[in-house]
């Protein structure tokens, strides 16, 4: 019996060693968190037929204007984009991400500030962003 367990002890310290080489090889990935208003579940995604493309871009587009750090915070304009970069990131073809950023803009979740940087609100529709009090400090 004890020759079977110094065998599997010995495998043990093996296997343990090899798992603690592999998380020290590449770095550990951790999940982040962006917070997101209970509106968007709760009345924008009943009241709007979203595809998920369109969704993706929407969340992407939010989470750089409201849940990281921003100048333009504020006013709710967020960061310039490259459509190509843009488009890599999400696994989309530009037709697709110009199409759902057209289609964003006709429900009026976000406005088109100049080429690649847009208007994205709060609380995604003008209503409740009124609703809630969000003015932007009088930019549009």
């Amino acid at each position: 019996m004890e020759d079977i367990r110094s065998v599997l002890s010995q495998f043990n310290l093996k296997k343990k060693k090899s798992e603690t080489q592999k998380s020290e090889s590449r770095p550990s990935e951790t999940a982040l968190f962006s917070e997101i208003p209970d509106v968007f579940f709760d009345k924008v995604l009943g009241r709007f037929k979203l595809t998920r493309n369109e969704i993706i871009v929407l969340m992407t587009l939010y989470r750089q204007t409201w849940c990281r750090p921003n100048l333009y915070k504020s006013h709710g304009i967020g960061p310039l984009n490259s459509y190509m970069e843009l488009a890599s990131h999400l696994q989309m073809t530009t037709d697709e991400l110009s199409h759902c950023l057209r289609s964003l803009e006709n429900y009026g979740f976000i406005e088109t500030v100049r080429s690649g940087q847009y208007f994205v609100r709060k609380y995604f529709t003008e209503e409740l962003d009124q609703h809630f009090g969000q003015d932007y400090d009088q930019f549009f």
